[in-house]
């Protein structure tokens, strides 16, 4: 028998660019594209938005550098997910998320790396890989990567930069 591929955690066509302006609007517009193609259950978007709002996910990578945008990191459940990847988006508006470290404040973030994982093991992992890219990738690549809106360059950046990394 031969030994199963691990899929790759970015896929082109899973990198959306949205003009959404809350957060609850940006995750039903990914969650439907997701659920199109079968990466994720119906359920998805619900889970998202529930755990979200006792888990938030908004990252200040102000702390890496003041330069830098916020991130929000969404996830729900492996039992909602088919598949494991994760889906950077390009926020063309500032979205409200609430504070991962202090749930009570909330903060603007302009990048989404949703994170589709059906390994329950594999959740933190993949979250570490994502801090990891934040905090080790030169600030000028980042605030590059951040400001562009091709999908095709976001996805070659981050392929690369994952790539790369000790897995």
């Amino acid at each position: 028998m031969q030994a199963e591929k691990e899929e790759p955690l970015f896929v082109e066509d899973t990198v959306y660019i949205s003009s959404k302006t809350t957060a609850e609007e940006v995750i039903k517009e990914i969650s439907d594209k997701l659920l199109e193609k079968g990466l994720v259950k119906p359920e998805f978007y619900e889970n998202v938005i529930g755990r979200e709002k006792d888990y938030p996910t908004g990252i200040d990578l102000g702390v890496v550098n003041e330069d830098l945008p916020n991130i929000a990191i969404p996830h729900t459940e492996g039992e909602f997910v088919n598949v494991r990847r994760v889906i950077p988006v390009h926020l063309e508006n500032p979205v409200t998320f609430k504070n991962m470290i202090d749930p009570s404040s909330s903060m603007e973030v302009k990048f989404l790396f949703m994170i589709l994982n059906n390994d329950p093991e594999g959740q933190s992992n993949i979250l570490a890989q994502i801090m990891n890219f934040c905090t080790t990738t030169s600030v000028n690549d980042l605030g590059t990567f951040f400001k562009s809106t091709d999908t095709k360059a976001i996805y070659q950046f981050l392929n690369r930069s994952f790539a790369d990394q000790d897995m």
